[in-house]
């Protein structure tokens, strides 16, 4: 145990934003990130520390977030796996702290310190079957992103997009009515080819008139 200092969870958390404006301007567009970097304290046993006091209420609620983390990471796991769960999250300060960077959108990173004394040979299997739960949580993380601005701006945006996406629309319905009609001729001079002794492993070269 650490004698000069009480054991507990740390958590730091740093949030970056940036803004950029979009073509034509008038527009910010605005991309939010949120970083957690988190040191928990591990679980341990009362009868090996001689933890008494404070300290043992300590190692208590410390044992007793790792339980709820370890019930949330559980429920992420099946939910990843199809089943329908309900998440704790409310269950430890902990938990309901981290509960984006669980099972939220973000992508997260763990690393288990373990110790190779035979005597915390316990509390190393605990830790690895912990980070091997935790590793089966599957997230989609997704660029946080927005756009600011002011009411008329964002309208005349709105529908320029619009008016772009009905432009491109009409692009597809021309092209795909044009691949269709090119398929149909070229299905046709094919037949006709076989009819006149051309095999199927030969090769053919056939071109159209541009309209």
């Amino acid at each position: 145990m650490n004698k000069e200092s009480s054991r507990s969870h740390s958590v730091l958390t740093t949030i970056i934003e940036t803004k950029s404006m979009k073509e034509g301007g008038g527009v910010w567009n605005i991309k939010t990130s949120r970083f957690h970097i988190i040191d928990l304290a591990g679980s341990e046993r009362s009868k090996q520390t001689n933890a008494v006091g404070e300290r043992l209420k300590e190692a208590g609620m410390i044992n007793k977030s790792l339980s709820a983390l370890g019930n949330v990471i559980n429920s992420l796991v099946d939910i990843s796996e199809g089943k329908s769960r309900h998440v704790h999250y409310r269950d430890s300060k902990l938990t309901f702290l981290l509960r984006d960077s669980l099972g939220g959108n973000s992508k997260t990173l763990i690393i288990a310190n373990v110790s190779p004394s035979n005597s915390c040979h316990g509390e190393t299997l605990s830790t690895l079957k912990f980070a091997q739960r935790a590793k089966l949580i599957k997230n989609k993380a997704v660029i946080n992103e927005d756009s600011s601005g002011t009411i008329q701006i964002l309208k005349a945006e709105i529908g320029r997009l619009k008016k772009e996406l009905a432009e491109n629309e009409k692009v597809m319905k021309a092209l795909g009515n044009g691949v269709l009609g090119e398929c149909t001729r070229c299905k046709a001079l094919f037949e006709e080819g076989l009819e006149d002794g051309i095999h199927e492993d030969d090769e053919m070269l056939i071109s159209f008139d541009e309209d």
